[in-house]
């Protein structure tokens, strides 16, 4: 039997480099790809953008915002989705403060010369494992977001903030499931995780010891090892 394609969904403002560590290493041993975000003020148009190039039938892994992208992919064709990973996000939608809180930060972006201090603002080294390089990796993740620009972080922020409940969508989830997190994740904490995972049907939980809210950079290896056990669990038949 072929091995599946593994699609990859990155957080907002990161790009491939994101997921670098386990696209090399997952890459011997599957098709992978990357999913850019940039385009769409609406998780829904982001899903089908990803939709309309991905195979006919793919594994998702999506992180911060590419879960829940990864979530509406899923509830669109779940026919096509043979796996899915949610690695540190999130299947509520956004509260109406946390909304609100996102204007002051989209109207600075706008203006252009404050898009520095946005950049600053959102990567939060606090979130972070106090075992990590948090300087070089608030170093990378500033490259990520002054590449991918601010018009990015406007229709991502947008995305964000009209995002849709998807706990339903967890709950008729038959595919082989996994959450991972880190333990010190300050964004989405474990027990947001844990209620997560448990929505799922026969999902499994990974929890980080040393890693963050950027499990995938932290603790590298051991999220290429939580993956390839997610990706080698047999696809039997769930009612």
């Amino acid at each position: 039997m072929p091995h599946e394609t593994l699609v990859f969904i990155p957080p907002m403002l990161c790009d491939a480099g994101v997921f670098g560590p386990q696209m090399l290493a997952l890459g011997n041993d599957h098709a992978v790809m990357f999913a850019p975000t940039t385009q769409g003020e609406r998780m829904e148009e982001i899903a089908s953008q990803i939709l309309t190039w991905a195979p006919g039938k793919f594994a998702l892994a999506g992180m911060g915002m590419g879960g829940i992208v990864a979530l509406e992919v899923l509830r669109r064709a779940s026919e096509r989705v043979t796996r899915i990973a949610l690695i540190a996000s999130i299947a509520q939608p956004e509260t109406p403060d946390a909304a609100a809180a996102r204007e002051p930060h989209i109207v600075a972006a706008k203006s252009g010369g404050r898009w520095h201090e946005v950049l600053q603002d959102e990567i939060k080294p606090a979130w972070m494992a106090p075992t990590s390089d948090r300087v070089g990796l608030v170093r990378q993740l500033t490259q990520m977001g002054q590449a991918l620009g601010p018009a990015v972080y406007v229709s991502q922020s947008r995305a964000m903030q009209r995002r849709k409940d998807q706990q339903a969508t967890l709950s008729q989830i038959r595919q082989p499931a996994t959450v991972i997190c880190g333990r010190h994740d300050g964004q989405y904490p474990v027990k947001r995780q844990e209620f997560m995972a448990e929505l799922i049907p026969y999902a499994t939980l990974e929890v980080i010891e040393n890693a963050g809210y950027l499990p995938t950079l932290e603790a590298p290896d051991q999220v290429t090892m939580a993956l390839r056990r997610w990706m080698n669990a047999p696809q039997a038949a769930r009612v």
